[in-house]
């Protein structure tokens, strides 16, 4: 039965229709991932914006007509941003498959007095012609790396499918930021009035997760993506542009930014110029965009009390990644917070229960 009567006869719901519930809602969140992407993107849009929305609201303007401000303001910011970074990122990607067969050779220079001495001791080696394998593998890895990248951003708006990411995403938006306030107070309306303080405190702490998290993770990841291109264009590397943008904008994922950034910066150093002087540059770059990120970006733009450990961040997004793709990956976050909330509550409960106390 999925409902059920009590002493009172009053209707209770069985909790096995809940199991049915949350069950059917992921299933359908798997089937319809690609649908829902620019709903989900639009959504996420509204909850970033709205907190200057309702600063507005403060001098006497509008909910509809603040919504209109911000949104207007949003894109003649935005999209000359959006622009110039996509014309910067294939131009790097462009010299990246221009200079490749220069560094392979810089490369394999430094690499073949290696080879040399390693068949020397281990005269065995000599047939597998080591010298070949080498080449052709870091030629093609190469190749192909620049070969992506350059199809991903001459591709990016089919990728991102534009009449429904840049139409109707925007919509979605404009009406969510627009209604954000009524909707949270339905919500509320319809919460169970018994345990309504308990789940309200629960929300309130997940949005402080979420905006923490989100708002002040996308500025540090803008401020770093700055600071390593410029760094990496002051010691002279002829891809710092490139490096520097992806280190800062996979810093989302704890640590994976920075070593990443680091590693592919000190390789194209050493290849470029073939000393150990520029490499040690870059990885200055790093060391310092690091103390600025620990010591003053996270604390201040995302917080200390944000509550999500880097290897349950790191893990949702890898999940929602493999799970549901790009979807994936713009839920992981709200949902890791929702999760870590209620765990928390949780062990809460439990420590105070005759189960532990006893």
């Amino acid at each position: 039965m999925p409902f059920i009567k009590n002493a009172n006869n009053k209707v209770n719901i069985n909790p096995y229709v809940w199991f049915v519930v949350f069950f059917a809602f992921f299933f359908l969140l798997y089937v319809l991932r690609s649908v829902l992407m620019p709903f989900v993107a639009g959504i996420l849009v509204a909850y970033l914006l709205d907190p200057m929305v309702d600063k507005l609201q403060k001098f006497k303007i509008s909910r509809t007509c603040a919504t209109l401000i911000v949104c207007v303001l949003t894109v003649l910011v935005v999209l000359p941003m959006f622009g110039l970074l996509l014309g910067m990122i294939e131009n790097q990607v462009s010299l990246l498959l221009k200079i490749t067969p220069k560094y392979l050779g810089l490369i394999m220079a430094k690499i073949n007095p290696l080879l040399a001495n390693l068949i020397e001791r281990f005269p065995e080696l000599k047939d597998a012609n080591l010298e070949e394998v080498v080449k052709g593998n870091i030629g093609n890895a190469l190749k192909i790396a620049g070969k992506v990248l350059k199809g991903v951003i001459s591709n990016s708006f089919a990728i991102l499918n534009i009449v429904s990411l840049l139409l109707v995403m925007p919509v979605v938006a404009f009406y969510m930021l627009r209604d954000w306030d009524d909707f949270v107070k339905k919500t509320e309306d319809l919460l169970p009035k018994k345990s309504k303080k308990g789940i309200i405190d629960s929300f309130k702490e997940i949005d402080k997760i979420i905006a923490g998290f989100i708002r002040g993770q996308l500025s540090v990841c803008l401020i770093l993506g700055v600071m390593y291109s410029i760094g990496l264009k002051l010691v002279g590397l002829e891809l710092g542009l490139l490096v520097g943008f992806i280190a800062g904008i996979i810093s989302f994922i704890p640590y994976v930014g920075s070593i990443t950034g680091f590693v592919v910066g000190c390789v194209l150093a050493f290849a470029q110029y073939g000393d150990f002087s520029h490499v040690i540059y870059v990885i200055i770059v790093f060391m310092v965009g690091q103390f600025i990120e620990g010591n003053f970006l996270t604390p201040k733009l995302v917080g200390e009390s944000v509550g999500l450990h880097p290897v349950w961040v790191m893990f949702a997004l890898l999940a929602g990644g493999v799970l549901l793709g790009f979807l994936g990956l713009m839920l992981a976050v709200p949902l890791a917070a929702i999760i870590g909330v209620l765990v928390r509550n949780a062990i809460k409960r439990y420590k105070g229960s005759s189960l532990y106390l006893n």
